[in-house]
């Protein structure tokens, strides 16, 4: 059996709610090997962050080498990377692994956590915007992020936010998904623009456990990449997976605070 392979570059979450841990469960729920880079270490649960100790470029850089040097991986998601030296340390090794070769990168620009808690200064959006962005196969950015990354106003109406979504294609990534979670309404609804659009939407789902969604969505995307489907079908699988993900969230009664997502919620027995 040789499985899809997926690497994530991402921080720890010591709850296992979000970062690495949450990407590994999703590949893993996906049907894919995970492997990782870990950028930053947090101590935090689901109330919050209490402390962040980012890994140094160096190291981080090894554990990039390292995973390609070795491993076939089919797709990458990057998620939090902390500094402006951690930034350029991922793009150098990522263009210099990927010269030769066609591998699909996911990036979720983590900002802030559920909780509140800053995870990029302020001083590091533009060396992701200028290193990342124009790696990216797919950006996966929620409304503050879309509009911290362009540096304006939050979106608040449909042209706002297609407008947003094409200023952010033109720094560089060949798709943008805008999601609709911190928007109004009843209904959520993510926007695909680029070489491919398409507008997906669910019900909006009453829980406090959405703890790593955004993690969780873009590492189920990437999952779907390794396993060679096309981006719109990637894109689909993921948002249906992590709807049930999100309605089975309060099954799993972890923590007192803003619990996980149920990544494995077809798989695991309610008994």
């Amino acid at each position: 059996m040789a499985p899809a392979i997926a690497l994530t570059i991402a921080g720890s979450d010591s709850s296992g709610g979000a970062g690495i841990q949450a990407d590994l469960k999703s590949f893993s729920a996906l049907g894919v090997y995970g492997a990782s880079v870990i950028t930053a270490i947090t101590a935090q649960n689901t109330h919050g962050v209490e402390a962040i100790e980012p890994v140094s470029p160096a190291m981080i850089s090894a554990q990039i080498d390292a995973a390609f040097s070795d491993l076939d991986i089919s797709a990458i998601k990057i998620g939090m990377v902390g500094g402006v030296e951690a930034i350029e340390a991922v793009a150098a090794r990522l263009r210099h692994h990927l010269a030769a070769r066609s591998t699909p990168i996911v990036l979720d620009p983590v900002m802030i956590a559920k909780s509140g808690d800053v995870l990029l200064p302020s001083e590091a959006i533009s060396a992701l915007r200028e290193n990342l962005l124009p790696l990216a196969s797919l950006l996966t950015p929620n409304l503050p992020e879309a509009a911290d990354l362009l540096g304006i106003q939050q979106a608040k109406t449909h042209d706002e936010l297609r407008n947003q979504g094409q200023a952010l294609l033109a720094l560089g990534p060949r798709h943008v998904l805008l999601k609709g979670g911190h928007a109004a309404g009843k209904t959520c609804t993510d926007l695909l623009l680029g070489e491919d659009e398409m507008a997906l939407c669910a019900p909006r789902i009453h829980t406090k456990n959405t703890h790593g969604t955004g993690c969780s969505l873009s590492s189920a995307i990437a999952a779907g990449l390794a396993s060679g489907m096309s981006m719109t079908k990637a894109i689909r699988q993921a948002h249906d997976w992590l709807h049930c993900a999100i309605l089975a969230a309060d099954d799993l009664n972890v923590g007192s605070g803003h619990g996980p997502v149920h990544h494995f919620h077809a798989m695991w027995s309610k008994a």
